[in-house]
């Protein structure tokens, strides 16, 4: 093993990568960050019909968004090049000869046809069938079949597979990181092929000779590639190679925690689960992505780190850099993690806070003059979650009342209450500069000479302005209408109160 820290991200271009996987990119990320190591893209792409176009360009996207791009494979290059596994076919032929060699593999030649005969007859008896140390021996393998007649059936091109020679008992041991000892019999493994009658590896075979030659020292995947650890054992066993530290990641919950969450849970609740957003290639179906969404990639990520790790204090908002220094694989969960949307959310509102104002203001409000386009993200910087939000705020706030809080005027408007409106509006154009501390004084005065409390009518006063009962910042509020537009709403307001 190197002496340095050596870790991958190996995904499948079979269609957008998960939010799930890119977790799994980011612990990757930290850990070799953490610790001065290597963050490798590798793409494992043997199972070539499931291959979907631009899924690959998608994934090397999706990290560069995130800021999470890898230091050596695909979109970086290497000294293991190529970085596909449909590059490196030829290659993963001699390792599987190898085990032929040495007696760890065996030619398998039976037919589907003969495969489906044997199942049957097992699901006959009640059981299912398994290419394990038991029924070898009566199939068409190089085991069970003499050397001249294995010898035969390879001169004539007859098609057959490599599978691993299991060991009939055995025990299979090795300790995960966060799952600690994890112990397998060997009746349990059947024997995997390990080269397709196509001559592609399977993704058993390829991942185990790739992260062995390209000297990985951390596996770091999701639970759902724990059940193939042992055989992946067996493999390093098999050519007598050290295996890597593994670590099984816990699942990812559906909001409510029962079950693993899935692309139709994110379609009926309305949020995304992968990072861009994709268009299916062949069907032009769409599907939400977090960055179009308005997540901004610093809150995504530390949403993501969150979902199975805690660094152990109260701390939640961590930058990149802060996550690198806390992130350690111990403090990895077993327990799968809930997918918390309004956690999600929370996060992407802490994040927008941070935000220069100046700098969304040009990107969300560019058609509003600068100063008064700043004025406008910090009104509304409070009450949004996403910063595509600002427009539609500022558009709704624009636009005059179509409607009053009656819940507001049933409690509030009285002689009293309609007087105050009435000071106001005469105060008002009194206010030579039109800012809110000045428009905040003129109405003080105006309600203090008339023994009106302030309190008494604010909130009248803001239902007059924008027909509801809360909301941002009055005296801001009215600086950015304008007096024009204040008058003019009060007026309409006056006109309309005792009708309701």
């Amino acid at each position: 093993m190197p002496n340095s820290v050596r870790v991958r991200f190996a995904p499948s271009p079979t269609g957008p990568l998960h939010i799930g996987g890119v977790r799994t990119a980011l612990y990757n990320f930290l850990l070799a960050r953490k610790l001065g190591g290597t963050f490798i893209l590798r793409i494992e792409d043997t199972d070539q019909a499931r291959f979907v176009p631009g899924a690959e360009a998608y994934i090397l996207e999706s990290l560069a968004w995130l800021g999470i791009s890898p230091d050596e494979g695909i979109g970086a290059g290497g000294p293991f090049e190529p970085y596909r596994q449909s590059e490196r076919k030829e290659m993963y032929k001699a390792y599987a000869d190898e085990l032929i060699q040495s007696g760890k593999a065996y030619y398998a030649f039976d037919t589907s046809e003969e495969l489906d005969a044997m199942r049957t007859t097992f699901e006959n008896q009640g059981s299912a069938f398994q290419y394990n140390a038991v029924t070898r021996v009566k199939l068409r393998n190089s085991l069970s079949l003499s050397k001249e007649e294995v010898d035969q059936l390879l001169a004539n091109n007859t098609p057959y597979v490599i599978r691993l020679k299991v060991p009939a008992k055995g025990e299979i041991r090795f300790q995960d990181i966060i799952r600690d000892w994890v112990h397998v019999h060997t009746s349990s493994i059947d024997d995997k092929v390990l080269m397709k009658s196509d001559g592609m590896p399977t993704y058993h075979l390829a991942n185990v000779v790739d992260d062995h030659i390209m000297q990985i020292t951390h596996v770091i995947r999701g639970e759902e590639w724990l059940p193939s650890a042992p055989l992946h054992i067996l493999l390093y066993q098999a050519f007598g190679w050290d295996a890597p530290q593994f670590a099984h990641l816990p699942l990812l919950l559906k909001p409510e925690g029962n079950g693993k969450l899935s692309k139709r849970d994110a379609d009926l609740g309305g949020f995304p689960v992968f990072p861009l957003e994709w268009k299916d290639p062949q069907t032009g179906a769409i599907s939400k992505g977090f960055k179009q969404e308005g997540y901004l990639p610093e809150a995504t990520l530390n949403f993501l780190a969150f979902l199975g790790w805690n660094p152990g204090t109260e701390q939640e908002l961590f930058s990149l850099d802060e996550l690198i220094a806390a992130f350690s694989l111990e403090r990895i969960n077993k327990a799968g993690a809930k997918f918390d949307v309004k956690k999600a959310q929370w996060f992407n509102e802490q994040y927008l806070k941070q935000h220069d104002a100046k700098e969304l203001a040009a990107t969300y409000l560019p058609s509003i003059e600068a100063e008064k386009g700043e004025a406008y993200v910090h009104l509304f910087l409070d009450r949004i979650t996403f910063p595509q939000q600002l427009g539609q705020m500022v558009q709704e706030f624009s636009e005059f009342p179509a409607s009053y809080d009656e819940a507001v005027l049933t409690s509030k408007w009285n002689a009293e209450t309609k007087q105050a409106l009435e000071l106001i509006l005469g105060a008002l154009p009194t206010c030579t500069h039109w800012h809110a501390e000045e428009i905040k004084q003129c109405i003080s005065q105006c309600l203090e000479v008339a023994g009106i409390k302030m309190g008494k009518v604010m909130q009248l006063f803001r239902v007059a302005m924008s027909g509801k009962g809360a909301g941002p910042d009055l005296m801001i509020s009215l600086e950015l209408w304008g007096k024009d537009q204040v008058l003019a709403r009060l007026n309409k307001a006056l006109e309309k109160f005792p009708n309701i």
